[in-house]
C-alpha cells in the first residue's frame, strides 16, 4: 500500500490547474483576433497617420541598398509596415519608434504573424527623446518642420547613415535621389564627413605638400588647391558618406582624382589618372592628409 501525504495531492491539484490557465490564456492570445484598426488620417502627436505604400517602401529600401548588415530605425513607425519589410525582405535588423501606445502594440504583433519577430522591436515612444544615434538607415514619414527639427541629429550620426523620407524633403539638403512608386515621391540621402578647412596633403605631388582648402554644403563641396606656390580650383569635389572625391591638373596638365576616407581630421586614399590610357596603366599613389 503506498501513503500520499494530502497536501502532496492539493499542491499537484493546483500546479495542474495553473499549468491549465497558462495553456488556455496562450491559445486564446493567438487565437483572439485584432480588434484595434488605426484609421487613415487619425491623429497622432505631431502628425496623422498615413501608410506609406508597399511598392515605394520597397524602392528606398532597394535606393538604400538596405542589407543583413544593417540596423534600419523607423521614425513615426505607425502599423509597423516599414520594419517589417527591411527584415523580411531584405534580412535587416529593424526598429520602430510609435508615438501611440496602440499603434505600437500592434505593430509588434504584425512582427509576429510576419514571422520576424526575433529582428523587429517596436518602441512606443517619442522620436525627440528615443536614441536611434547607431542606426544605420533612417526612414520617415513626418511633416517638413519635424525633418527640419531631426536634421542636426541625423547629420551627427555616423558618415554613410543613409535616409530616407516619404513625401517630405530636408529643405536645402539636396537629397542623393528622388525614387518615384505609384505617384509617391521619396527621397534618399547619405549623411557626409564634414571636410570643411585647410588640408595638408602628401602624395598628390613629388616634390612638395599641397593645401587644399574646402568649403561644404552637405554632400556638395568646392574649394581650391595650392601646390608649387600656384593654385587651382579643386575639380567634382563631393562626398559620399566618408567617401571624398576630387579631381585637379597637375603639372604636367594631366588630369588627377583622389578618391580618400575621411576619419575626423585625418584622410588616406589614392590619387588616379590620367584616364584613357588603356596600354599603359598609371601607377596608384597614396595620398595621405591632416586638418589641424
Amino acid at each position: 500500500m503506498q501513503l500520499t501525504h494530502p497536501n502532496i495531492n492539493r499542491t499537484l491539484g493546483l500546479g495542474s490547474l495553473i499549468l491549465c490557465a497558462v495553456l488556455f490564456l496562450q491559445a486564446c492570445s493567438v487565437l483572439q483576433p485584432e480588434t484595434y484598426s488605426p484609421k487613415r488620417g487619425q491623429n497622432g502627436k505631431d502628425v496623422m497617420w498615413l501608410p506609406t505604400g508597399d511598392d515605394l517602401i520597397v524602392k528606398m529600401l532597394q535606393a538604400a541598398k538596405v542589407g543583413p548588415q544593417d540596423e534600419l530605425v523607423d521614425l513615426g513607425a505607425g502599423d509597423g509596415k516599414i520594419p517589417i519589410a527591411a527584415a523580411r525582405h531584405f534580412g535587416a535588423r529593424a526598429w520602430g519608434i510609435e508615438y501611440n501606445k496602440d499603434l505600437a502594440a500592434l505593430a509588434q504583433r504584425n512582427a509576429q504573424r510576419a514571422g520576424v519577430a526575433d529582428r523587429v522591436r517596436i518602441v512606443h515612444g517619442d522620436i525627440f527623446k528615443e536614441d536611434f544615434s547607431k542606426a544605420t538607415v533612417v526612414t520617415m514619414y513626418l511633416l517638413e518642420e519635424l525633418n527640419a527639427q531631426l536634421r542636426p541629429a541625423i547629420l551627427a550620426m555616423k558618415p554613410g547613415t543613409r535616409v530616407l523620407s516619404h513625401n517630405f524633403s530636408m529643405a536645402d539638403w539636396e537629397p542623393d535621389e528622388v525614387i518615384t512608386a505609384s505617384n509617391a515621391t521619396g527621397y534618399f540621402w547619405t549623411v557626409p564627413a564634414n571636410v570643411a578647412g585647410l588640408w595638408s596633403l602628401s602624395g598628390l605631388d613629388e616634390k612638395s605638400l599641397a593645401t587644399v582648402k574646402l568649403d561644404q554644403s552637405f554632400q556638395r563641396l568646392g574649394g581650391s588647391l595650392s601646390m608649387r606656390g600656384k593654385t587651382q580650383n579643386v575639380l567634382g569635389a563631393r562626398m559620399e558618406g566618408a567617401m571624398l572625391h576630387f579631381s585637379f591638373i597637375n603639372e604636367d596638365g594631366l588630369l588627377k582624382s583622389v578618391k580618400a576616407l575621411v576619419n575626423g581630421n585625418a584622410l588616406s586614399g589614392e590619387v588616379t589618372g590620367p584616364y584613357g590610357m588603356v596600354d599603359i596603366a598609371p601607377p596608384i599613389v597614396k595620398v595621405e592628409g591632416r586638418r589641424p
